[in-house]
């Protein structure tokens, strides 16, 4: 994702701010928006008329004002307020939706709605009814009376300066001297620090240009945003938190039958096991069934060892207890390859996070292993604020492609799960490394383990 600023707010704090497009962009949004706000201040004067009448009147004290007079200023300033304002706000909040782009690289979607049924009677009672056109209708009035007037004042501030700055000019061209408060400059000489200053001064605009365009950049998309882009915001809310649900159904899932497997058939087996070794002894070793029985005895024993790989690959029991940072060191000790490992954990992950990134470092290596050519790989782990940062690096070949398998697509589902972010750097000739993030803001805290029987 880029990191370039998407409004003028965060452009300004940069400190190359000044040789990018913003300045240029703030300039060009308050230049339009002084032809904007003049001609929005004639709807504007219209419908404050009735207002303005009202309070005159009631400040001049000789004026009879009776209540049948202020009755019907009222109801004529309700009146344009209510039958004209809305219509006269419509097309401005169009073309402010589109002036924002100037000082907002992301688009502000309308919040009308489409009538539910044809025609024009339909369509005015949807209009005045929705609280879209109310919001854009007070869009146009901090535009007008409060936008303008700063916007204004901006750029006298900058036409000054530019005359400021043109004096050295102005001076040479013999155009008579020029007055600077307390001093006449005669000669250009005189003028040329006036004329830096100025050159200066008008450089440094840009910063209250930008704060302008951005304080209008804000009130645009709080009151010309639409409330589908709010609803759409809510819903992604909702999936989230039914994402994490599932995700924490998925995982108490996966530890039951990580348990069952542990504390029932693998218990089976072990006492199986014994039983086998006990025959063993008591079968004369030159009988016919000695040999069956040992064999049996063997392949017991070898099935023990895949069911506990495979109940520590479901969920590993050091994960449980120990967490993250002594399930890693772990995990490398069984990798094919040389694996150096370091940690900087001074807190538990949640478990949900620590079940993914231990997966994700387990498939990442068996992958290393299996693809890369590589004579070592490295894993580091550590937390930046709220979010588990892991990297994987081998010194293979390069060249890891997620179009030519489903190991990393696979990998970047599950991290996307978490509302994580994976990114993969794998040059031909190598090194690869993998990066995952996961957030550890947004998932329910490690839950209390049970301790448990060592297996036998």
């Amino acid at each position: 994702m880029s990191n370039e600023p998407r409004s003028p707010f965060p452009a300004v704090r940069r400190r190359r701010f000044l040789l990018s497009a913003w300045p240029w962009r703030s300039y060009a949004h308050v230049l339009t928006t002084v032809p904007v706000g003049l001609a929005l201040l004639i709807p504007v004067g219209v419908l404050a008329v009735p207002w303005f009448l009202l309070f005159a009147m009631w400040a001049d004290e000789t004026a009879a004002l009776g209540p049948v007079l202020t009755a019907v200023l009222l109801l004529l300033g309700a009146a344009l307020v209510g039958g004209l304002g809305p219509m006269a706000t419509l097309p401005a909040a169009s073309l402010e939706r589109l002036r924002l782009r100037l000082v907002d690289s992301d688009r502000v979607a309308s919040g009308h709605r489409t009538p539910d049924r044809p025609g024009l009677w339909a369509w005015l009672r949807l209009r005045y009814t929705e609280a879209a056109t109310w919001r854009e209708f007070g869009y146009v009035l901090v535009l007008s009376l409060g936008m303008l007037p700063l916007a204004l004042l901006l750029l006298a501030c900058c036409g000054g300066l530019a005359l400021l700055a043109a004096s050295p000019v102005i001076v040479a061209a013999g155009q008579g001297p020029v007055t600077m408060g307390t001093a006449v400059l005669e000669r250009p000489v005189e003028a040329v620090p006036y004329g830096l200053l100025g050159l200066a001064l008008t450089v440094l605009t840009a910063y209250p240009a930008a704060l302008l365009a951005g304080a209008h950049r804000a009130l645009g998309r709080a009151l010309l945003r639409g409330r589908g882009e709010e609803e759409l915001r809510a819903e992604l809310v909702r999936v989230t938190r039914s994402r994490a649900r599932l995700v924490n159904a998925f995982e108490a899932e996966r530890r039951r039958i990580e348990r069952d497997l542990h504390d029932g058939a693998q218990q089976r087996l072990v006492a199986l096991t014994m039983q086998l070794g006990l025959a063993r002894l008591d079968v004369p070793a030159d009988s016919p069934a000695a040999a069956s029985v040992a064999a049996a005895h063997d392949q017991a024993k070898q099935l023990i060892a895949e069911l506990r790989e495979l109940v520590r690959g479901i969920h590993p029991q050091i994960l449980t207890d120990r967490g993250l940072a002594a399930a890693l060191p772990e995990l490398a000790d069984r990798s094919a390859l040389p694996v150096r490992v370091a940690t900087d954990l001074p807190r538990r992950p949640p478990a949900h996070v620590e079940g993914t990134a231990y997966f994700v470092v387990s498939e990442a290596l068996t992958n290393v292993a299996k693809h890369s050519g590589a004579a070592g790989a490295s894993v580091t782990a550590g937390l930046a604020g709220d979010t588990l940062v892991v990297e994987v690096r081998d010194d293979g070949r390069g060249g890891a492609d997620p179009g030519r398998g489903t190991g990393l697509t696979g990998l970047a589902d599950r991290v996307a799960v978490m509302d994580g972010r994976m990114s993969l750097s794998s040059p031909p000739g190598g090194p690869t490394v993998l990066r995952v993030e996961l957030p550890c803001d947004r998932i329910p805290p490690h839950p209390p383990t049970r301790p448990r029987p060592p297996s036998g």
